[in-house]
């Protein structure tokens, strides 16, 4: 099916820079040694370009409008990391790349890389405080949300999500909420605005993946920003049905209450089905749903202000499908049909099950002192 030009509901982003960040030859998530033979890093570029090619062959690109990334500033990083960190990642990668922190494997390109994601993020925000479209996807990459102020992790080097929704305050969009429905904690997004009564951060992710002691429903926000940081830790197993629940009796609701300026989301698609690093049953449906709430939420109070940036995603086959599942509905295109959801979506389990009720219901009442959720 081809698709109508010269629809331009949504932006979308995206560079060649992304896929020229080079992870290297690892075994999955394990490095070569001994007993161990090189292979793939499981983050590497080609679930992504996979993306994009879905969207070209389709022709669902053509009813996008383009936004041109830029890189961000030092000004711009170093309101989330240090510049003695920023200068360690830029070093490391002119001599050739190497380990810039746990589980974080970068290579020549990789800083000029993760400087342009985060300008990239930027730029969609721009346009959407500006005159460009309200809404758009961010097809980055490294990815960021667990890149912390000194310290990258977790493939992640510099924090896009938290550089933009920090540029968003100095462009006029005064209250941000951030939604970060990657798989694994954005322990690094929760960490730059711990303490910030202005930018709201709602975490959905499997109960202790990624970090392991991280994402708990206690972690609240500081003393200045009670309530302002939202945890909603899955049970693994958790498919459409759950991930449905914890938005309308959740997400959604605390959406509402703050009352955002832009919302950001850390599109994370590893909670699919078939990812290899979580075990959690989401198809495209879910995210497409999950999609049209935040979409509803910001049309009611921002505008329809909405930008999406690209997190993790990991099954070469599956992540295409999930993420242009996202992208239109953003647009509001025809969608592209999942061809494993003849399937999974009726595969027992999917539906909300007791357990993960009680655990929503749990985040819900450990927030009810703090006012965003009744």
């Amino acid at each position: 099916m081809r698709y109508p030009s010269g629809v331009t509901a949504a932006g979308f982003l995206s560079h060649e820079l992304y896929y020229w960040h080079d992870t290297g030859r690892w075994a999955g998530i394990f490095a070569p040694g001994p007993s161990m033979q090189p292979a793939a890093h499981v983050e590497s570029e080609d679930s992504k370009r996979r993306i994009e090619g879905l969207l070209a062959v389709s022709g669902a690109l053509d009813g996008l409008a383009p936004i041109e990334p830029r890189p961000a500033t030092d000004g711009e990083l170093h309101a989330v990391h240090t510049p003695a960190y920023v200068e360690h990642i830029e070093t490391l990668c002119v001599a050739g790349g190497g380990m810039a922190g746990v589980a974080t494997p970068v290579g020549f390109h990789s800083a000029r890389a993760a400087r342009l994601a985060a300008g990239g993020a930027i730029a969609a925000v721009e346009a959407a405080l500006g005159d460009g479209p309200r809404r758009s996807y961010c097809l980055v990459r490294p990815p960021g949300h667990h890149a912390e102020r000194d310290a990258a992790m977790g493939y992640c080097v510099f924090n896009s999500v938290a550089v933009a929704a920090h540029a968003a305050k100095g462009l006029g969009g005064g209250r941000v909420a951030v939604v970060d429905w990657d798989v694994h904690h954005g322990n690094g997004t929760q960490q730059a605005f711990w303490d910030d009564p202005d930018v709201l951060y709602i975490s959905i992710h499997q109960d202790g993946l990624f970090p392991l002691d991280a994402g708990k429903i206690e972690e609240t926000g500081g003393p200045s920003a009670r309530g302002a940081t939202i945890n909603i830790p899955m049970p693994p197993g958790s498919g459409h049905g759950a991930y449905l629940h914890a938005f309308d009796q959740i997400v959604v609701p605390a959406l509402q209450a703050f009352a955002p300026d832009i919302i950001l989301v850390s599109a994370g698609q590893d909670g699919g089905f078939y990812d290899p690093m979580a075990r959690q049953m989401c198809v495209a449906e879910t995210f497409r749903q999950l999609t049209r709430r935040i979409m509803a939420v910001a049309d009611e109070h921002c505008d329809g202000r909405l930008v999406m940036v690209h997190e993790g995603g990991y099954s070469d086959f599956h992540t295409p499908f999930l993420t242009a599942a996202i992208i239109c509905e953003l647009g509001e295109l025809p969608p592209i049909e999942d061809p494993s959801a003849l399937w999974t979506l009726h595969i027992p389990g999917q539906e909300l099950q007791p357990h993960q009720a009680e655990r929503i219901a749990a985040v819900h009442e450990a927030h009810r002192p703090f006012g965003l959720l009744a």
